[in-house]
Protein backbone atom coordinates (compact mmCIF):
# COMPACT_ATOMS: atom_id res chain seq x y z
CA UNK A 1 0.00 0.00 0.00
CA UNK A 2 1.26 3.53 -1.25
CA UNK A 3 2.34 5.81 1.68
CA UNK A 4 0.12 8.70 2.65
CA UNK A 5 1.76 12.44 1.58
CA UNK A 6 2.56 14.63 3.89
CA UNK A 7 -0.72 16.42 3.21
CA UNK A 8 -2.62 13.32 3.28
CA UNK A 9 -1.58 12.54 6.83
CA UNK A 10 -2.10 15.77 7.77
CA UNK A 11 -5.95 15.33 6.83
CA UNK A 12 -5.85 12.16 8.18
CA UNK A 13 -5.02 13.34 11.52
CA UNK A 14 -7.27 15.89 11.78
CA UNK A 15 -10.49 14.11 10.40
CA UNK A 16 -9.41 11.62 13.32
CA UNK A 17 -8.96 14.11 15.71
CA UNK A 18 -12.20 15.89 14.67
CA UNK A 19 -14.08 12.37 14.80
CA UNK A 20 -12.71 11.82 18.08
CA UNK A 21 -13.88 15.12 19.72
CA UNK A 22 -17.30 15.11 18.10
CA UNK A 23 -17.68 12.16 19.70
CA UNK A 24 -16.76 13.24 23.14
CA UNK A 25 -17.83 16.62 23.51
CA UNK A 26 -21.33 15.22 22.44
CA UNK A 27 -21.41 12.95 25.32
CA UNK A 28 -19.04 14.70 27.83
CA UNK A 29 -19.92 18.43 27.24
CA UNK A 30 -17.79 21.38 26.32
CA UNK A 31 -16.82 21.29 30.06
CA UNK A 32 -16.15 17.41 30.47
CA UNK A 33 -13.63 17.34 27.32
CA UNK A 34 -10.23 18.25 27.89
CA UNK A 35 -7.38 18.20 25.26
CA UNK A 36 -5.59 15.56 26.87
CA UNK A 37 -8.61 13.21 26.28
CA UNK A 38 -9.02 13.81 22.88
CA UNK A 39 -5.54 13.11 22.08
CA UNK A 40 -5.81 10.25 24.19
CA UNK A 41 -8.92 8.93 22.81
CA UNK A 42 -7.55 9.52 19.33
CA UNK A 43 -4.16 7.38 19.69
CA UNK A 44 -1.90 10.93 19.30
CA UNK A 45 -0.06 12.97 21.55
CA UNK A 46 -1.41 16.30 22.77
CA UNK A 47 0.79 18.33 20.37
CA UNK A 48 -1.13 17.04 17.46
CA UNK A 49 -4.26 18.31 18.54
CA UNK A 50 -2.41 22.11 18.92
CA UNK A 51 -0.97 21.42 15.21
CA UNK A 52 -4.43 21.14 14.27
CA UNK A 53 -6.45 23.57 16.24
CA UNK A 54 -5.09 26.36 18.69
CA UNK A 55 -7.02 25.70 21.63
CA UNK A 56 -10.31 23.67 22.97
CA UNK A 57 -12.42 26.41 21.53
CA UNK A 58 -11.37 26.14 18.10
CA UNK A 59 -11.94 22.59 18.25
CA UNK A 60 -15.34 22.54 19.98
CA UNK A 61 -16.27 25.09 17.16
CA UNK A 62 -15.21 22.76 14.61
CA UNK A 63 -17.29 20.03 15.63
CA UNK A 64 -20.43 22.15 15.86
CA UNK A 65 -19.58 22.99 12.94
CA UNK A 66 -19.64 19.54 11.42
CA UNK A 67 -22.49 18.48 13.24
CA UNK A 68 -24.45 21.47 11.74
CA UNK A 69 -23.27 20.54 8.43
CA UNK A 70 -24.63 17.26 8.99
CA UNK A 71 -27.80 17.95 10.22
CA UNK A 72 -28.42 20.68 7.00
CA UNK A 73 -26.97 17.54 4.22
CA UNK A 74 -30.06 15.27 6.60
CA UNK A 75 -32.73 17.87 5.75
CA UNK A 76 -31.82 18.49 1.96
CA UNK A 77 -32.18 15.15 1.43
CA UNK A 78 -35.18 14.20 3.09
CA UNK A 79 -37.08 17.01 1.20
CA UNK A 80 -35.14 16.41 -2.05
CA UNK A 81 -37.09 12.91 -2.13
CA UNK A 82 -40.59 14.40 -1.78
CA UNK A 83 -42.52 15.23 -4.97
CA UNK A 84 -45.46 17.03 -3.34
CA UNK A 85 -46.40 19.88 -0.32
CA UNK A 86 -48.05 17.39 2.17
CA UNK A 87 -44.92 14.83 1.56
CA UNK A 88 -42.22 17.89 2.31
CA UNK A 89 -44.15 19.01 5.51
CA UNK A 90 -44.43 14.73 6.46
CA UNK A 91 -41.36 14.59 5.76
CA UNK A 92 -39.77 17.30 7.74
CA UNK A 93 -41.76 16.55 10.56
CA UNK A 94 -40.33 13.66 10.73
CA UNK A 95 -36.83 15.11 10.37
CA UNK A 96 -37.41 17.48 12.87
CA UNK A 97 -38.38 14.74 15.67
CA UNK A 98 -34.71 13.46 15.27
CA UNK A 99 -33.29 17.08 15.46
CA UNK A 100 -35.28 18.44 17.60
CA UNK A 101 -34.56 15.34 20.64
CA UNK A 102 -31.13 15.52 19.84
CA UNK A 103 -30.34 16.59 23.52
CA UNK A 104 -26.50 15.93 23.23
CA UNK A 105 -26.26 18.21 20.19
CA UNK A 106 -28.40 21.16 21.40
CA UNK A 107 -26.85 21.04 25.19
CA UNK A 108 -23.05 21.50 23.36
CA UNK A 109 -24.67 24.39 21.34
CA UNK A 110 -25.83 25.81 24.65
CA UNK A 111 -22.83 25.05 26.45
CA UNK A 112 -20.84 26.79 23.73
CA UNK A 113 -22.43 29.82 23.48
CA UNK A 114 -22.39 30.31 27.22
CA UNK A 115 -18.29 29.57 27.24
CA UNK A 116 -17.93 32.23 24.56
CA UNK A 117 -20.51 34.79 25.22
CA UNK A 118 -17.49 37.34 26.90
CA UNK A 119 -15.08 36.30 24.42
CA UNK A 120 -15.56 38.17 20.89
CA UNK A 121 -13.35 37.15 18.92
CA UNK A 122 -15.21 33.66 19.92
CA UNK A 123 -18.05 35.43 19.25
CA UNK A 124 -17.35 36.50 15.64
CA UNK A 125 -16.43 33.53 14.61
CA UNK A 126 -19.59 31.95 15.99
CA UNK A 127 -21.62 34.37 14.46
CA UNK A 128 -19.69 33.72 11.28
CA UNK A 129 -20.55 30.10 11.61
CA UNK A 130 -24.37 30.94 12.65
CA UNK A 131 -24.17 33.37 8.98
CA UNK A 132 -23.19 29.92 7.27
CA UNK A 133 -25.81 27.89 8.21
CA UNK A 134 -28.59 30.43 7.38
CA UNK A 135 -27.17 30.84 3.73
CA UNK A 136 -27.39 27.17 3.67
CA UNK A 137 -31.25 26.92 4.98
CA UNK A 138 -31.73 30.04 2.87
CA UNK A 139 -31.02 27.75 -0.44
CA UNK A 140 -32.51 25.11 0.86
CA UNK A 141 -36.04 27.26 1.04
CA UNK A 142 -35.70 28.95 -2.22
CA UNK A 143 -34.60 25.60 -3.88
CA UNK A 144 -37.75 23.53 -2.49
CA UNK A 145 -40.14 26.64 -2.52
CA UNK A 146 -39.77 26.93 -6.43
CA UNK A 147 -39.82 22.94 -6.89
CA UNK A 148 -42.92 22.76 -4.97
CA UNK A 149 -44.34 26.22 -5.88
CA UNK A 150 -44.70 27.75 -2.67
CA UNK A 151 -44.51 31.47 -2.41
CA UNK A 152 -42.63 32.35 0.92
CA UNK A 153 -44.14 34.85 3.12
CA UNK A 154 -41.01 36.55 4.49
CA UNK A 155 -37.46 37.13 2.95
CA UNK A 156 -36.03 33.57 2.76
CA UNK A 157 -32.83 34.53 4.97
CA UNK A 158 -35.30 36.02 7.52
CA UNK A 159 -37.05 32.31 7.37
CA UNK A 160 -33.63 30.62 7.94
CA UNK A 161 -32.97 32.41 11.10
CA UNK A 162 -36.29 31.94 12.52
CA UNK A 163 -36.33 28.09 11.67
CA UNK A 164 -32.43 27.82 13.14
CA UNK A 165 -33.59 29.64 16.34
CA UNK A 166 -36.73 27.48 16.86
CA UNK A 167 -34.32 24.39 16.10
CA UNK A 168 -32.51 25.18 18.71
CA UNK A 169 -35.17 26.48 21.41
CA UNK A 170 -37.54 23.91 20.74
CA UNK A 171 -34.76 21.00 21.40
CA UNK A 172 -33.55 23.26 24.50
CA UNK A 173 -37.07 22.74 25.92
CA UNK A 174 -37.48 18.93 24.94
CA UNK A 175 -34.20 18.41 27.03
CA UNK A 176 -35.60 19.20 29.96
CA UNK A 177 -39.28 17.50 28.80
CA UNK A 178 -38.83 15.11 25.80
CA UNK A 179 -42.91 14.96 26.31
CA UNK A 180 -42.73 18.36 24.17
CA UNK A 181 -43.51 17.73 20.78
CA UNK A 182 -41.95 19.69 17.35
CA UNK A 183 -45.86 20.22 16.60
CA UNK A 184 -45.62 23.55 17.01
CA UNK A 185 -42.02 23.22 15.03
CA UNK A 186 -44.39 21.73 11.86
CA UNK A 187 -46.83 24.13 11.74
CA UNK A 188 -44.77 27.03 11.43
CA UNK A 189 -43.08 25.66 8.96
CA UNK A 190 -46.82 25.28 6.95
CA UNK A 191 -47.60 28.83 7.67
CA UNK A 192 -44.24 29.45 5.59
CA UNK A 193 -45.38 26.89 2.88
CA UNK A 194 -48.15 29.09 0.91
CA UNK A 195 -49.46 27.96 -2.58
CA UNK A 196 -47.35 30.26 -5.02
CA UNK A 197 -50.97 31.11 -6.92
CA UNK A 198 -52.31 32.64 -3.66
CA UNK A 199 -51.89 36.71 -3.87
CA UNK A 200 -51.78 38.79 -0.69
CA UNK A 201 -52.97 41.90 -2.48
CA UNK A 202 -56.13 39.84 -4.17
CA UNK A 203 -57.45 38.62 -0.62
CA UNK A 204 -56.67 41.67 0.58
CA UNK A 205 -59.20 42.99 -2.23
CA UNK A 206 -61.49 40.41 -1.87
CA UNK A 207 -62.03 41.28 2.04
CA UNK A 208 -61.90 44.89 1.18
CA UNK A 209 -64.78 44.24 -1.14
CA UNK A 210 -66.94 42.14 1.22
CA UNK A 211 -66.46 45.20 3.96
CA UNK A 212 -68.15 47.20 1.43
CA UNK A 213 -70.59 45.35 0.69
CA UNK A 214 -71.69 45.23 4.29
CA UNK A 215 -71.96 48.91 4.42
Amino acid sequence: MARLTRAESQAHTRRRLLDTATELFLREGYTGTSLERVAEEAGFSKGAVYSNFRNKDELCLAVLEGVRAEKAAAVDATLAGTDSLDDLLAAFAVWAAGTGGDQEWIRLEAEYLLNCRRDPELLGRLAKSNAEIADLVTGLLNTNARRLGVRLPMDARQAAYALFSITLGLGLLRSVDPAIGVDSFTSIVRLLAQPAEVKVPEARSATAGADSNLE
